[in-house]
C-alpha cells in the first residue's frame, strides 16, 4: 500500500504546485505576453482549486488527499518511503491550523483579485 500512498502524495504535490505556482505564473505570463495564462479553463480551474482548499479549511475538513494517503499508509513503516520523507517535508508544516486557514483565504482573495485585474479570454 505504500506505493499507492506515494502516488497519492505525488498527486497532492502536483495539486499544490498548480495552486501555488499558478498565481505567479499568471502574473509573470501577463507581463511577458504569454497567451496561455489568459486561458479561461485554466483560470477557472485554478480559482476553483484554491476556493476548494479555502472552503475545506474554513469548514475544518481535512484535505481528502491527506486522508487517503494516511489511510493507505495505515501507520506503515516508521521510516517511510523516499516520497513520504521528501515530499512530505515540502508539503506539511507543524503550525497552528488557523495560520493555514488565513493563508488559504488570503491566497483565494489574491486569486480573485488577479482574475479581475488580468482577465481570462474565452
Amino acid at each position: 500500500m505504500a506505493h499507492l500512498a506515494d502516488a497519492v502524495l505525488g498527486v497532492h504535490l502536483l495539486f499544490v504546485l498548480f495552486v501555488v505556482g499558478g498565481l505567479p505564473a499568471i502574473w509573470v505570463g501577463a507581463a511577458c505576453g504569454w497567451r496561455w495564462v489568459r486561458n479561461f479553463r485554466f483560470r477557472i480551474a485554478h480559482l476553483a482549486a484554491i476556493l476548494f482548499v479555502s472552503a475545506e479549511s474554513l469548514a475544518g475538513i481535512a484535505c481528502p488527499l491527506t486522508v487517503w494517503e494516511n489511510l493507505l499508509r495505515d501507520d506503515g513503516p516508521a521510516v517511510g518511503s523516499f516520497m513520504q520523507r521528501w515530499i512530505g517535508r515540502l508539503l506539511f508544516y507543524d503550525l497552528p491550523e488557523w495560520t493555514f486557514t488565513v493563508t488559504y483565504a488570503l491566497f483565494a482573495l489574491a486569486t480573485i483579485t488577479t482574475l479581475k485585474l488580468i482577465r481570462p479570454r474565452h
